[in-house]
C-alpha cells in the first residue's frame, strides 16, 4: 500500500509505502503495479494508537451489559435493571455502578428490585460484584453474604463465556487503536492462547501485548509483558511483595504494580528499590501521588502508565469525595514528566471509556464533566497527550514513528497536524492499517 501526501507529526509531507512493516518514506514515491494507492490529501498520519492497559474481555463483554453508572439516577438504575435482558449465560449484568447513584447497595437492595433473575452488578472500579439471592445461590453462597463480593472474578461458578471480541475490535480500528496491552492479572497459558486465537481468526484485529505471570511461556500470536500485581489497603505487605517482584525479576519478567492510594504507591517503590528494578518494570494508575514520591518514582525509572481521562470522567465526584489537599496529587501527569519520570498514557477499558482520543483531550484540558478545573497544573500539550497512546508496547513512553522499519500499523486522520493537534477527537479518523491492511476506512 502507498500511502500519498501524508503530514507527519515533524512538519514533513511525504509519501509512505507500507507492508508488514513500514518500508519507504519520502516525497514523490512511484506506486507500483497493482499496489493499493490512499491519497491523504495532507491529513496527519501516525503510528497506530496502543492503548497501554485494558481489560479486554471485561471490555468486550460490558458492550453487551446495562450501564448502570453516573448520571443515572436512583429512579433510572431501578428500570435499568427490571427491563434487563438476561445474556446468554442467564444473568443480569450490569456494570459501572457508583454509590452515588442509589446508595451502597447489598443482596437486600438488589432482590427488592430483581427477585427471580439472577442479577450482578459491577461497582466501577472494578474490585467488586454485588449479587442478588438468585445469583448468589448460582454460584454457591448461601445466606452468610450480604452479596458484596471483593475481587472474586475467581469463582469456579462465574460464568466463563469468552463474548466475541469482533464489536470491540471493530470500535477500536474506528478510533485508530493498532495495539493493546491486557493488563488482566493472573491470567493463564490458556487464557492468553484463546486471545491469541481470535487474532488469528481475524476477529481480533489489534495487536497484543499480555502481561502475564512468569510460568507462561512463548504464546504464539501474542507477545508478552510484564507480569501484573493489584495492591489493596488492607493487604499490603512490604516483604510479601518485594519478594514477589524478585520471584517475577529471576523468571525473566518486569513487573506492574497497580497503585490507585499513596499508601499503595508508598509500599510499591519500596519494594522496587529494595528488590531492585528492571527494564520495562511499571506502575499502573498511579492516581495519587503526594510530592515527596515524584524523586522516587524518576530515581527507579520506572514508567507510569495512568489514566487521565478519568478526571474528565469521574472529576466531580472526585471534587465531592477526595479532601482538598490531596485533589492535587489525582492523576498527575505534567509533575511527573517534568520530574523526569517515564509516563504513558491508557484508558483502563471497560473501567474508563475505551475513546484514546478523550483520553488525550482530558489530558490537556483537566475538565470534569461539570466544567470544573481539577489539576491545572498537570496539563500537557495535544503533541505530548498524543504521543503519549504512541509507545512501544513493551516501552510504552518510547514514542514509534512513521519510519523505514517500524510496523505497518498507522492511523490516517482528515484533519493537518495543526487541526488534528487542536481537535484531538476520534472522528477524524479516515483510516487504520494494520500489518500493511487496510482495517477500515
Amino acid at each position: 500500500m502507498l500511502i500519498q501526501r501524508a503530514a507527519l507529526l515533524d512538519g514533513r509531507t511525504v509519501d509512505v509505502r507500507v507492508e508488514e512493516t513500514v518500508t519507504a518514506v519520502g516525497p514523490n514515491l512511484s506506486a507500483r503495479s497493482g499496489e493499493d494507492v490512499l491519497d491523504a490529501r495532507g491529513g496527519l498520519v501516525l503510528p497506530g494508537l496502543h492503548d497501554h492497559h485494558v481489560h479486554l474481555l471485561a471490555t468486550a463483554a460490558a458492550l453487551d451489559s446495562v450501564r448502570v453508572g453516573p448520571p443515572r439516577s436512583r429512579s433510572e438504575f431501578a428500570a435499568a435493571l427490571q427491563q434487563a435482558p438476561v445474556d446468554a449465560d442467564g444473568w443480569v449484568r450490569a456494570v459501572g455502578y457508583h454509590d452515588s447513584v442509589a446508595g451502597p447497595l447489598d443482596r437486600a437492595v438488589l432482590d427488592a428490585l430483581v427477585p427471580d433473575r439472577p442479577v450482578r452488578v459491577q461497582h466501577r472500579s472494578g474490585a467488586m460484584w454485588v449479587l442478588n439471592s438468585a445469583a448468589l445461590a448460582r454460584v454457591g453462597l448461601g445466606e452468610d453474604t450480604d452479596g458484596r463480593l471483593f475481587r472474586t472474578d475467581s469463582l469456579a461458578a462465574w460464568p466463563r463465556r469468552v463474548p466475541a471480541l469482533g464489536p470491540l475490535s471493530a470500535v477500536l480500528t474506528s478510533y485508530g487503536v493498532t495495539g493493546l496491552t491486557e493488563a488482566t492479572p493472573g491470567q493463564s497459558r490458556a487464557d492468553l492462547e484463546k486471545l491469541a486465537a481470535a487474532r488469528r481468526s481475524g476477529q481480533l484485529r489489534q495487536r497484543l501485548h499480555c502481561m502475564a505471570p512468569p510460568e507462561v511461556g512463548e504464546v504464539p500470536g501474542v507477545t508478552l509483558g510484564a507480569t501484573k500485581v493489584i495492591l489493596d489497603d488492607p493487604t499490603l505487605d512490604l516483604d510479601a511483595l518485594t519478594e514477589w517482584v524478585r520471584r517475577c525479576h529471576d523468571g525473566g519478567r518486569p513487573v506492574a504494580v497497580h497503585c490507585v492510594t499513596d499508601s499503595q504507591l508508598v509500599v510499591a517503590l519500596a519494594a522496587l528499590r529494595a528488590a531492585r528494578t528492571r527494564r520495562g518494570d511499571r506502575i499502573e494508575h498511579a492516581a495519587v501521588v503526594p510530592p515527596d514520591l515524584l524523586g522516587d518514582l524518576a530515581e527507579l525509572g520506572v514508567t507510569v502508565v495512568t489514566q487521565p481521562n478519568f478526571v474528565a470522567e469521574r472529576g466531580d465526584e472526585y471534587l465531592d469525595d477526595v479532601p482538598a489537599e490531596q485533589l492535587p496529587d489525582l492523576w498527575r501527569v505534567a509533575t511527573l514528566v517534568n520530574a523526569g519520570v517515564a509516563v504513558a498514557l491508557s484508558t483502563d477499558t471497560p473501567f474508563g471509556a475505551a475513546d484514546p482520543w478523550a483520553a488525550m483531550r482530558a489530558a490537556v484540558r483537566r475538565q470534569t464533566p461539570a466544567g470544573a478545573i481539577l489539576g491545572e497544573a498537570e496539563r500537557v500539550s495535544p503533541r505530548a497527550a498524543l504521543t503519549m497512546f504512541l509507545g512501544h508496547a513493551s516501552d510504552p513512553a518510547r514514542p514509534r514513528a512513521v519510519a523505514v522499519g517500524e510496523a505497518g500499523d498507522l492511523v490516517m486522520l482528515s484533519a493537518g497536524p495543526q487541526e488534528a493537534l487542536n481537535a484531538l477527537t476520534a472522528e477524524m479518523v479516515s483510516a487504520t492499517i494494520i500489518g500493511g491492511e487496510l482495517v477500515t476506512q
